[in-house]
């Protein structure tokens, strides 16, 4: 591939990039705005998340065009802090059990229903990118699982609006922080291997 060919192609990355992340933040604002007003922990959780799909857009957008020690390092960090915001989201849910909760169930599918469509556009624009790198196949991966936990969302608020009870919209906030967590685990998983390839290759060429 040449050069001109190569800095199109990351080009073509960084603009689909600032794209979703764009998509994200402001599916994540929604999230957050229904989620208060909807006193629902599954809102709140997918907020949380695409918050951090946000911040994981934001590192690749840092690590696009620099050299594969970046984007290892990049990925790294992008898995870690899905792990960690997997646990904030499972605290979340912890505590509405305890404390209680009346989730409004038509407010969130209505929100799932959009954030899904949204989601559904991330998926696509990152899949028509040829050849993706270890950040943006972590950036496919988040908003696979967002799209997902929309699913999730839907159904829980059905389950509320039949049932009377806060437990489906519990149930599915301890969900989505079980999809971040198998999300970051993927992600480092992935880096992991790309590290060893890096490596591979290298020995291959006799350098240090």
């Amino acid at each position: 591939m040449s050069e001109m060919e190569i800095r199109a192609e990351t080009e073509e990355q960084r603009k689909t990039l600032w794209t979703v992340l764009l998509l994200n933040v402001g599916i994540a604002a929604g999230f957050y705005v229904t989620g208060l007003i909807g006193d629902s922990s599954a809102l709140i959780a997918n907020g949380l998340d695409n918050t951090s799909d946000s911040l994981v857009y934001a590192i690749s957008l840092f690590a696009l065009g620099r050299s594969h020690k970046w984007k290892w390092m990049a990925a790294n960090v992008s898995g870690g802090l899905l792990l960690i915001f997997a646990v904030g989201i499972l605290a979340d849910a912890v505590r509405r059990y305890y404390a209680g909760s009346e989730p409004l169930g038509p407010l969130m599918i209505w929100m799932a229903l959009i954030a899904g469509i949204v989601n559904g556009i991330s998926i696509w624009l990152l899949a028509r990118l040829r050849d993706p790198d270890v950040n943006i196949r972590a950036a496919s991966t988040f908003s696979l699982n967002d799209f997902v936990s929309n699913a999730g969302i839907i159904v829980a608020g059905a389950l509320v609006l039949w049932l009377g009870s806060n437990w489906p919209d519990l149930v599915v906030g301890a969900a989505v922080a079980g999809i971040a967590a198998w999300g970051g685990f993927d992600i480092l998983r992935d880096a992991r291997q790309e590290r060893r390839r890096m490596t591979a290759g290298r020995a291959g060429r006799g350098e240090e």
